[in-house]
């Protein structure tokens, strides 16, 4: 039996390393397909629940992990000594930046290290970090072929980015479509096929440096227009009688030549924040400075500081110290309806806050019932009438779908309203600030 045959016949074993948002999606699909999968982690805890039937991924379905754990088509391990049973091993491990915003691919690395000890040969690698183009060729590869093995001969190797977008109810792991760029066309093609056993649809490119790349433009795409909207927003709030997202909405009505973006307190999550570093390091290997893109970046994570002074302002017309003003935030989630706080532009907030001497910090967040900030862990308040008639200053920083916002707007002294959250509230709100609005 060829491995195309043993593929399309699910006679394979799958492998995945990195059982976080991107890894345990994609070895649940596979399970759930009747594939076997085998996944691995270094975090026990992550592996003992996993082998427990228990979830810790809102996009994944409870009850489908269970039954898959179960069947005995899925379970997880802390090492690589399943790797030799392996066909074929995804690779889904994090890729963050140092402190002076330099890639950090040391889990990639050490991932390939931990594959090399069981590689065999007709094994199909894929790497799905987001990473910076020559990462597949020029680190994972040259690991891999320590052991004499040539790619697109004795084993084959791809890029295949991971496009997951937490918390969305539409696109998920199986119906988003992806792209998949082999070291050889054979390589391409085994892993483009492997692939498209769980995914609908799978565009195939010339190369991984093409597949790596191409991932580092969706998310900068995304981190250029929002940083032009935040930047125009921030000019509406000087103009005055100009509100950004009327403006947007406006804007948004031509059916052709624009995509609506939106202002708010900055960007979070693992992609959108790192890649431009990702891209600017690469490029400075070759001469080149991004400084468009850099710029960008720079006006992103700007906006924390933004909405800090916002707050400022508003405390400065009350009769109150600033070190006394009790201050609640609303939402510490990257994003709304998740409880992913990766890069939070809320946590940022929080922290500059905390620097400027802020000593009455609070926060509710029906997704994050506990945070970590600046070495203090803050737990999250129950939302009621009371609380925000308490407070002096209530920070609209996540717009989260089940935030009763008339109840916020009619029980707060005073709102800062980063994400537009209250723009349904009917009725007087003089006493709230929005982000980009226009009014002084």
């Amino acid at each position: 039996m060829t491995l195309e045959q043993k593929i399309t016949s699910k006679n394979i074993t799958v492998g995945v390393v990195g059982l976080g948002y991107v890894g345990l999606p994609l070895a649940v699909e596979y399970a759930a397909q009747g594939f076997t999968t085998i996944g691995i982690d270094v975090d026990e805890n992550k592996v003992n629940a996993i082998n427990k039937g228990k979830n810790y991924i809102d996009d994944v379905d409870s009850a489908l992990l269970r039954s898959v754990v179960k069947d005995g088509f899925f379970r997880a391990e802390n090492h690589y000594k399943s790797v030799k049973k392996m066909d074929v091993i995804f690779i889904c491990v994090p890729t963050p930046f140092t402190e002076t915003k330099d890639p950090d691919i040391s889990y990639i690395i050490d991932s390939a290290e931990g594959i090399l000890t069981g590689l065999k040969k007709e094994q199909i690698v894929i790497l799905k970090s987001t990473t910076f183009p020559g990462t597949t060729q020029e680190y994972v590869q040259p690991i891999l072929e320590r052991k004499g093995f040539a790619a697109g001969k004795d084993y084959y190797l791809a890029f295949s980015p991971e496009r997951i977008d937490p918390g969305n109810k539409t696109w998920n792991t199986s119906n988003t479509p992806t792209v998949v760029g082999g070291v050889t066309k054979k390589c391409t093609k085994l892993a483009s096929l492997v692939t498209a056993q769980v995914i609908e649809q799978v565009v195939e490119v010339s190369n991984p440096k093409i597949a790596e790349m191409e991932k580092l433009l969706e998310n900068i795409f995304r981190s250029v227009n929002i940083a032009l909207v935040n930047e125009l927003a921030q000019l509406c709030d000087r103009m005055e009688g100009i509100d950004m997202w009327e403006v947007i909405e406006a804007a948004k009505t031509k059916p052709f030549g624009f995509m609506p973006f939106y202002p708010g307190p900055g960007i979070g999550g693992h992609c959108i924040l790192i890649d431009p570093y990702y891209l600017s390091w690469i490029a400075r290997k070759y001469d080149f400075q991004t400084n468009f893109i850099g710029l960008a970046a720079e006006t992103n994570e700007s906006m924390p500081f933004y909405v800090k002074n916002m707050i400022f302002r508003e405390i400065s017309m009350l009769p109150i110290a600033m070190k006394d003003a009790n201050i609640l935030m609303l939402g510490v989630a990257f994003k709304k309806d998740v409880d992913d706080t990766r890069h939070s532009p809320a946590l940022r907030v929080m922290e500059l806050l905390l620097m400027d001497n802020v000593r009455k910090l609070h926060y509710n967040d029906p997704w994050v019932p506990q945070v970590r900030v600046n070495g203090s862990t803050l737990k999250s308040k129950k939302l009621t009438p009371a609380l925000l008639e308490k407070m002096d200053v209530v920070v609209i920083t996540t717009d989260h779908s089940d935030y009763d916002y008339d109840m916020i707007v009619k029980h707060a002294k005073v709102v800062v309203d980063t994400r537009n959250a209250t723009h349904h509230v009917k009725g007087k709100k003089k006493h709230v600030t929005v982000l980009g609005d226009g009014r002084k």
